[in-house]
């Protein structure tokens, strides 16, 4: 079972380090001009964020898929809104940074929002440290959608370079 649960650990990562590793090189060449809140996290504090984000995730999900006996039927919703939010979480670096779309990039993390409480509100039912390890990820996509809206609003000559 160890294995299991160490892949669903490393899942999130994949494509968290896909999305940082295809559009690294538009964070310094386009983002740092973007106008920014005092606010704004340090470029720094991004991956260590979410290395711990995507792990607490990733094991949250193991717990309620070996909570549900595997993929059964009972986890086709819990882990249907897992994979769905996922999915927008991976597409938000090159909707934002590859293709510089603050439009798109705005609807997909407002989408991801809904989704990421829809998860936690499912995943509550089934296992509750799971739904407890979803909580720091909701802070941080509280704070990134904040900071979204805010780049979106305060740069309108970039809403869809």
């Amino acid at each position: 079972m160890w294995a299991y649960a160490v892949g669903f650990t490393v899942l999130p990562h994949v494509g968290g380090f896909l999305g940082w590793f295809l559009n690294r090189k538009e964070i310094p060449a386009w983002y740092e001009k973007l106008k920014k809140p005092s606010w704004c996290p340090s470029r720094r504090m991004f991956p260590v964020a979410w290395t711990m984000l995507y792990t607490g995730m990733g094991y949250a999900s193991y717990l309620v898929w070996n909570d549900l006996g595997g993929c059964s039927s009972k986890a086709i919703v819990p882990l249907g809104l897992y994979g769905a939010q996922l999915a927008l979480n991976w597409a938000w670096p090159p909707l934002f940074f590859g293709a510089r779309n603050l439009n798109m990039a705005l609807i997909d993390i407002l989408c991801l929002d809904g989704l990421a409480v829809g998860t936690l509100c499912s995943w509550y039912r089934i296992n509750r440290l799971a739904a407890l390890l979803l909580l720091p990820y909701l802070g941080w996509l509280a704070m990134a959608t904040c900071l979204t809206i805010r780049i979106w609003k305060d740069n309108p000559e970039h809403k869809s370079d």
